[in-house]
């Protein structure tokens, strides 16, 4: 765990104000150099998942080296086009919905989409064509996302190849779709079956994709391999996805696509909060201005519970686990909601209303996931350069309000 104890003074961390999510430039940029290793060692093009991380106001390194960005929805496409680049900086904007209401939209954005059924790519792939007709410079590729009936992803909310999922075609119904309109204009398969994984993971899922969809390869340009590939961890083999990338283009002769959110914000920083009170109710509770309802959803929804440390009177410590210091706490949060805690946490010293815990590795499905339930304010955004604390964003009640 790349701690924030590790590079970040006391003195700098007191000078901030909480909540308030806080990137850590330097590891950004550390994680950056391992995926442009990999881009360049094994050939495919890294494309950033903003789903899982858009902290765009930090984007210059990223946009140097990446290859471009993959949307989820109209919006999320607009900022890829925006922030990250298009084909006018020679970056790719690859999109994919499980359904689209509209695409027009897209249009000026997109250069590949994906689309999750033969039915939506025939409702819009006309306008498609005739984008491409009326912009050779600017074509659009389409592609379809494929569901391999294999996954190693738990728990299942996060599996996409679980029983009766939305998300990709069956191979039964990708050969009904097949039989019925063929495959011309489909340049590409994707299939997304990560999340949090290694290398090996992707090993064992290629000969299911290669099964029920390899036959379907011949005269498609790119795979997408989705996202999940937890490229930056430290124990993740990276030999061996270079070399799985490196054969699949060989042998099939296609482009490859990676598109990590979280490998990218990978313990790049933390979320700064303050403790507000301490109750009792068959143990120390402490109430933070940090929800994790509100600000960190995936501690509830995964679950899991984050890395944290507190700091008292100047001095940083770490969580010594659930029970095992001498002092034991449960944090929770400031809303109305019963289970908005993040779990039970110890220190060898005790805690105190005023000290600031950081909970660790908190750029990556937080800031674009969270809320305002309650009406708690939104954390505010900034970065530690060289050192030195700079406030990127402040939120206030119009921002709250404007929501509702």
């Amino acid at each position: 765990m790349k701690e924030a104890s590790k590079r970040v003074s006391p003195d700098c961390l007191n000078a901030i104000t909480t909540p308030c999510y806080v990137l850590e430039r330097d590891k950004l940029i550390a994680n950056l150099a391992l995926l442009e290793s990999v881009q360049h060692r094994s050939g495919a093009k890294i494309l950033l998942a903003l789903k899982g991380y858009a902290f765009w106001r930090c984007f210059e390194e990223l946009r140097e080296v990446l290859s471009g960005s993959t949307a989820s929805g109209l919006y999320e496409a607009r900022l890829a086009y925006e922030e990250v680049g298009g084909r006018e900086q020679n970056k790719e904007v690859c999109v994919f919905s499980p359904a689209y209401k509209e695409i027009d939209f897209l249009l000026p954005y997109a250069t590949h989409i994906i689309f999750n059924s033969f039915a939506q790519w025939q409702k819009f792939y006309p306008a498609i064509q005739a984008h491409n007709h009326a912009n050779p410079t600017r074509y659009i590729s389409v592609g379809l996302r494929v569901n391999p009936l294999y996954s190693e992803v738990s728990p299942e909310i996060y599996n996409p190849c679980a029983p009766n999922s939305r998300l990709g075609i069956i191979p039964s119904e990708f050969e009904k779709g097949v039989q019925e309109f063929g495959l011309d204009g489909i340049d590409g398969l994707h299939f997304h079956t990560h999340c949090e994984q290694n290398a090996d993971a992707l090993q064992r899922t290629l000969p299911h994709f290669l099964q029920y969809f390899g036959a379907y390869l011949n005269g498609r340009k790119w795979v997408n391999f989705g996202g999940g590939h937890h490229i930056t961890r430290e124990d993740y083999d990276v030999e061996l996805l270079v070399k799985l990338v490196q054969d699949f283009r060989q042998t099939h002769g296609v482009e490859v696509f990676l598109e990590p959110g979280e490998a990218v914000g990978w313990q790049v920083g933390f979320l700064i909060s303050e403790v507000v009170d301490i109750v009792q109710n068959q143990g120390n509770i402490a109430i933070l201005d940090t929800s994790a309802s509100a600000h960190m959803p995936d501690c509830l929804e995964m679950p899991y519970r984050p890395s944290a440390l507190k700091l008292s009177n100047g001095v940083l410590e770490s969580d010594k686990g659930e029970n095992v210091g001498v002092y034991r706490y449960r944090l929770g949060g400031p809303t109305c909601l019963a289970g908005d805690v993040l779990g039970d946490f110890s220190f060898d010293t005790p805690l105190q209303i005023g000290d600031k815990i950081i909970f660790e590795d908190m750029l990556h499905y937080t800031i674009v996931k969270n809320n305002t339930f309650n009406g708690v304010p939104l954390p505010s955004l900034g970065v530690i350069e060289n050192g030195n604390f700079r406030t990127l964003k402040e939120f206030d009640y119009f921002d709250y309000k404007q929501r509702n």
